[in-house]
């Protein structure tokens, strides 16, 4: 087993990766010779030199760990992908499922018959089979749900009923309980008897005989406290507990905010349901971190980063249509003052610096207010605040930024009359970019919408409009005669 310093290692990985394409492309080429060469024991020869390739895939992915494995799958080219796949698929396979992204897990899945997702997923926990659940065929869920005994079927059960960004889909139920009215003696021997803590494990959960959570008893208390003293005495009544319906956003802040490793979750009545850990908050925010940075350039994130030509043109075509859209409106406002732009040359070299300086002041607060919903900072009772702030932000930085385009237009163009338009139009066009800024996201956030969906897009095509019309608009009041 590779070390977790070298596991971590960005250059480690990329090694691998290199060994791994270079047995893949190798077996490629072996193939190819022997497909070329004499006809007789064609099919004899190819089996052969194919078990070689696929006991030397083996050997090299069974030292690593299945994080490395998805990460090298996800970087190979379909075929090469189906491969390395069927060669190592037998070897922490429900693990590696888990790892890789929902587009290449898809790919992964599809060439899997219903018995061998079966069969992989006898091997995981119930938590861990409802996240690949989203993607495995109807027949195969089926033989997965007979193949579970009642507990865990009420488990997976539970934890499909939750939505995506709700905890109750990302608890798992690998929690130790105890009654308070036993020593620390008693549960000291009690987890020795076990013989192993489940992953994570950082304090015991304290409850009643109704499974209602009465206290939290961290491992340090377990250890430090006088083993004869009850846990009643020793257990902590004072924590941080999350509802199942909860938002998991609102959980993954309180995690980073309390440093948690993991916590109860309860239902209304208080009753333990299960527990969540730090490590599904971290797949829930790298996720949630991926997908608005896809979103935010037009980008599904159902697309693999080696799917068809054919399925990522469909994927990408609504944003570029809406593009088209938006540029052809620009176009037009631009037509409309064609004759001006041929009586005042300048304005054609000066408008878009009017129009890619709104864009930028509107990215930039639009970004600062995405982040903020996303970490729960604005509400009802700072919000008029927060816009005040920005517009006179944007007031300040209008008049500072105007100044210095109309006195550099001065010095271009030597005209008075134009770089006081440059400065009025950018100053103005600052003033909309934030008020678009500030206003898609919120209006986005307040209907219930992802604020961090087509934001950059539509703030883009409406800073351009609006930067080419309020500077040719003024240009034409003012200059032209």
């Amino acid at each position: 087993m590779q070390s977790a310093e070298k596991i971590h290692s960005a250059q480690f990985l990329e090694h691998q990766l290199q060994e791994v394409t270079t047995l893949l492309e190798k077996q490629q080429l072996e193939k190819s010779l022997v497909q070329r060469g004499p006809s007789t024991n064609h099919e004899l020869v190819e089996a052969m030199l194919q078990n070689q390739h696929q006991a030397r895939l083996q050997e090299k992915f069974a030292h690593l760990h299945p994080a490395d494995s998805a990460a090298i799958l996800e970087s190979l080219p379909l075929d090469q992908r189906k491969t390395a796949w069927d060669a190592i698929k037998n070897h922490h396979d429900g693990q590696i499922l888990l790892e890789v992204s929902d587009a290449v897990r898809q790919t992964l899945i599809s060439g899997m018959a219903a018995e061998e997702l079966a069969s992989v997923a006898s091997k995981l926990n119930t938590d861990e089979i409802a996240d690949l659940a989203a993607d495995l065929p109807k027949r195969a869920m089926l033989k997965i749900l007979r193949s579970l005994n009642g507990k865990e079927r009420k488990h997976l059960n539970a934890i499909l009923s939750y939505q995506d960004s709700q905890v109750g889909a990302l608890m798992d139920f690998g929690m130790i309980t105890i009654r308070n009215d036993l020593t620390l003696k008693a549960i000291t021997a009690y987890i020795r008897k076990l013989g192993k803590l489940p992953s994570h494990t950082d304090k015991l959960f304290v409850v009643d005989q109704h499974d209602k959570v009465q206290g939290i008893l961290p491992l340090q208390r377990l250890l430090t406290h006088n083993p004869s003293q009850l846990v009643a005495d020793a257990m902590v009544t004072d924590f941080v507990r999350f509802q199942v319906d909860q938002e998991a956003a609102e959980a993954a802040r309180a995690f980073e905010r309390y440093d948690l490793i993991s916590a109860p979750v309860v239902d209304n009545a208080g009753l333990l349901q299960g527990r969540l850990c730090v490590d599904n908050i971290l797949d829930f925010i790298r996720e949630k971190t991926d997908e608005d940075l896809l979103t935010q350039a037009g980008v599904g994130e159902e697309e693999d980063l080696f799917s068809s030509v054919w399925k990522s043109a469909r994927n990408r075509w609504g944003w570029l249509l809406i593009n088209i859209a938006t540029a052809f409106a620009s176009t037009r406002i631009i037509g409309f003052f064609e004759d001006i732009i041929l009586q005042l040359v300048a304005l054609a070299s000066l408008m878009p610096i009017i129009a890619a300086m709104g864009g930028n002041t509107g990215n930039q607060t639009s970004m600062l207010i995405i982040r903020s919903l996303a970490l729960g900072q604005i509400t009802p009772s700072n919000i008029r605040r927060l816009i005040k702030k920005e517009l006179t932000l944007a007031l300040i930085n209008g008049i500072f930024i105007g100044f210095i385009m109309g006195l550099l237009s001065l010095l271009l163009y030597k005209d008075i009359a134009l770089s006081a338009v440059m400065a009025t139009a950018m100053l103005i066009n600052l003033l909309v970019a934030v008020v678009v800024g500030l206003g898609i996201p919120l209006l986005r956030h307040k209907f219930g919408k992802d604020p961090a969906v087509g934001t950059s897009v539509i703030l883009t095509a409406i800073t351009d409009s609006m930067g080419f019309f309020i500077f040719l608009g003024l240009a034409s009041w003012f200059l032209v005669k």
